[in-house]
Order: structure tokens, then sequence, then C-alpha cells
């Protein structure tokens, strides 16, 4: 009977523990991209031990007052620019990911998971605000932006959704869509689906425009006398900003990186993760390094204050440095 009690208890324990958010390292050693949970949703929720079917994991599901679903419309597809950071090389969980810069024939299948209400209002990879009623989803390697079709294999429902988010960072999940595409695919119930995807025209970069045609060819040539006006040359363009090493004062070092768009990578997911956080954070490279900073702040308490509320949300000690 003990050692059955003991097998009870250990089965627990594991089960809560896999149920519980991914979240990265300290310093942001596994990437710059999400630490919400691999598994967004499986369509249950712990109450008082048991697992009651039919809710949502710590109540991911509608907000209170849910505008019309039905009513709302597949994302359009459309040319925009590729977002300068989120489509760079990124690591997370010792994974190397490398999104792809154009998606033409992209076709994949896999299971589909989505994220509601508990991200709601918060950022995305791309630095826009997640809206659980957009037609959006989030994919590790797509480009972002980029417009996908997206079909529930077992109904054959379809929706064409925009891709402006990373994630999800779990082997046996291909794409996490929005609470709204998730319902009009039907498994928002189940948590997650077999789906096929499809990109779609539009699939994120401008196409360039064409050079204009030359002139026509003079058909005499001007007099040796008549000078032909200089065409000046085009401005360079303007240098970089330096970024300044001899600032004074104290600062919070949130992680240092060998490459800067690491660096970049992670400074956007601690804005992300962290919607609350109005302060500057700065790229200082120094050393071959670069090095987020956060501040400055007035004293050290203020800046010792600011770390405790860092570490307590994300998993990370940031260093409190006086220059």
């Amino acid at each position: 009977m003990l050692r059955s009690l003991a097998v009870t208890l250990l089965s627990l324990t594991l089960a809560a523990c896999s149920s519980g958010p991914f979240r990265a390292g300290p310093g942001g050693a596994q990437g710059p991209e999400s630490s919400r949970p691999s598994v967004r949703n499986d369509g249950r929720k712990a109450v008082n031990g048991a697992v009651r079917p039919g809710a949502y994991y710590k109540d991911d599901g509608p907000g209170d007052n849910p505008p019309d679903l039905d009513r709302i419309a597949d994302a359009q597809p459309r040319p925009e620019r590729l977002h300068r950071f989120a489509n760079s090389p990124y690591e997370v969980f010792g994974r190397t990911y490398v999104p792809v810069r154009g998606a033409g024939g992209f076709r994949q299948r896999g299971v589909a998971s989505w994220y509601g209400r508990r991200y709601h209002g918060q950022r995305t990879s791309s630095g826009e605000t997640y809206d659980m009623y957009a037609m959006t989803a989030a994919h590790p390697t797509l480009p972002i932006p980029s417009y996908v079709r997206v079909t529930n294999v077992a109904n054959g429902k379809s929706v064409v959704v925009r891709v402006n988010d990373r994630g999800p960072f779990h082997s046996d999940r291909v794409i996490d869509l929005s609470y709204v595409a998730a319902y009009k695919l039907g498994y928002v119930q189940a948590g997650s689906a077999l789906v096929d995807i499809e990109s779609l025209a539009a699939e994120g970069a401008v196409t360039a425009q064409p050079a204009p045609p030359p002139p026509p060819a003079v058909a005499q040539r001007p007099p040796a006398q008549a000078a032909q006006p200089a065409v000046p040359a085009p401005a360079p363009p303007p240098a970089p900003l330096p970024v300044s090493s001899d600032a004074r004062g104290v600062y919070l070092q949130l992680g240092a990186f060998s490459m800067r768009d690491n660096a970049e990578g992670f400074r956007a997911k601690v804005y992300k993760e962290l919607a609350w956080l109005n302060d500057v954070i700065e790229v200082r490279t120094e050393g071959g390094l670069s090095r987020l900073w956060l501040g400055p702040y007035p004293t050290q308490d203020d800046a010792r204050r600011m770390a405790e509320r860092i570490q307590a949300e994300l998993n990370l000690k940031p260093v409190v440095l006086v220059r």
C-alpha cells in the first residue's frame, strides 16, 4: 500500500510539473523570443485536484464581452515590409531557429494550438499588440509579417491569418492561432487540431518598383561649345548615431551577447513580456559584447527595486551597474 501511494504521489508531481509554463533561463541565454507556454491550451482545467473538461488552461478563454466572432473577417494579404528584427535567427530553450525571408510555396502539416485572454494586450514579436479577436498567428520561422491559409484537416474549415508573432516552441506544435481563428476552425474546446498550412501571396516583402526606362537617345550630338550642366552626386546616407560607452549613472544589465542581433532580439522579448515597462533598454557594444542596459535610475535602491520586479516576472536576475 505504501509503495502504491508513493507511485501515485510521484505521478501527480510529474503531471503538475508538465502543465506549467516553459520559461527562458537566466540572462536570456535561451534566446530573444517568447517564454509563454509552448502548449497554450488543452481544453482542460484542474479544479480541486480534478480535471474538468471544457474549461481553459489558466482561464485563457474568451473575455467577458466578446464581439460577434462569426462576423470577424479573414486577414487580407497585402504587401508589407519585413520586420527589421523579428526575422533574425534566434535561440529558445537551446534550439536555434532561422526565419525564412520568403515563404513562396510553403506548405506544412502539423498540430495547431491557440492563445487567448492571458496574452491579450501584450506585445508580439513584431512589436504589435496581441489581439485575441484579430485573425493572426505565431509561427517559429515564417516571415513576419506574412499570410497563410490554415485548414482544419478534421472538418475542412479554413481561415486566412497574418503571422505577426513567434512560437510555439514545442516539438509537437507547428503554429499558434489567435482565439478567434481557432474558434473559426472549430477547435477552441479541444485546444489543438491537425492543420494544413499554406503560404499566400504578398508574403511580407514589398515588391521593388522597376527602374524607369532610360530616356530616348538624342538624335544629334550637341555642339561642342554647349557645356552640359554637372549632375550633383547624391548625398551620402547619414552616419549611424554612435552608442555612448561613457554614460554615468545607475543601470541594470539584463544580459550580454556575442552577437548584436541576439541582443536586439532579447530586448524585444523583454518589452513583450513586461508590457508595463516604459524605461529605455539600450544595446551597448563594448569589448566584443553587446550588453542590454536598462536605466539610468536615480539611486541604487531604485535600481534594485526594479531588478526584483523583473526577476519575479522573468526568472531573470539583472546586475546593478554604477558608471
